[in-house]
């Protein structure tokens, strides 16, 4: 699949360093990598936003951003009171489709989790996944309460015609504890999808090099790193 898109269960999941990380072991392969950020929501213009640390972290890579609004809500929410016009899921999926044209490889980043309005039509990334015939990625807490909401996430994107191709820990702390770490094998179960990857908490405050060093063992072979599931269960049981 030459896009993807990337949602969270909820907010502060890990979703940009998990872009990140896909992006920085693409680009790393040779692959021309665009990321695509629809709606930036709590962040003034001339403030730096999601994109700019995925570029930070991930190197040379293709940024777009279709709408930016100041405040901290949904990005319905944020438009209805800037009184910028909210972003349209064709125009998110126009864009997408434009970047694909010459990228090997699109990414898709929501804001928030896959159900968060992006119009007052109740437009989502569900619908801009579904329109694209995107691969969906499901970004999720390592923690208690996760799998509900991985779950939820998960049967959203399938009731609606999506494909799950995955679920990723967007933050794995050093010291995991009991609910954690039996959430590794629960996960995949929840999301009805393989674990594909756990990335250390933290790795967005590295330089790009180690950056790269963390996405390479947290990510799957499938993005061309080297995380085994079934060996970093067994490691994180251990300390348990």
């Amino acid at each position: 699949m030459s896009i993807l898109v990337v949602t969270g269960t909820g907010t502060g999941v890990g979703k940009t360093v998990t872009v990140a990380a896909i992006a920085a072991l693409a680009r790393d392969r040779g692959q021309r990598v665009a990321v695509l950020k629809p709606a930036q929501t709590g962040v003034s213009p001339e403030e730096p936003g999601d994109l700019e640390e995925v570029r930070r972290l991930a190197g040379d890579v293709t940024v777009r951003e279709l709408r930016r609004y100041p405040d901290p809500l949904s990005p319905e929410a944020a438009a209805r009171r800037s009184g910028i016009p909210p972003v349209l899921p064709g125009e998110i999926a126009q864009a997408a489709s434009a970047l694909d044209e010459n990228h090997d490889l699109v990414l898709v980043e929501g804001a928030g989790g896959l159900l968060v309005r992006f119009d007052p039509q109740g437009s989502t990334l569900a619908d801009v996944a579904w329109s694209l015939g995107a691969l969906v990625l499901i970004v999720a807490e390592a923690g208690l309460g996760t799998l509900n909401a991985t779950a939820l996430t998960a049967e959203v994107a399938t009731r609606r015609g999506l494909n799950v191709g995955g679920v990723l820990i967007g933050a794995w702390h050093a010291d995991p504890d009991l609910a954690a770490v039996s959430n590794l094998e629960d996960l995949p179960v929840a999301a009805g999808a393989p674990l594909l990857g756990a990335l250390p908490a933290g790795i967005g405050d590295t330089d790009a090099g180690k950056f790269l060093e963390h996405a390479r063992a947290g990510l799957s072979p499938w993005f061309g790193g080297e995380f085994d599931p079934e060996c970093f269960v067994g490691s994180a049981s251990a300390q348990t």
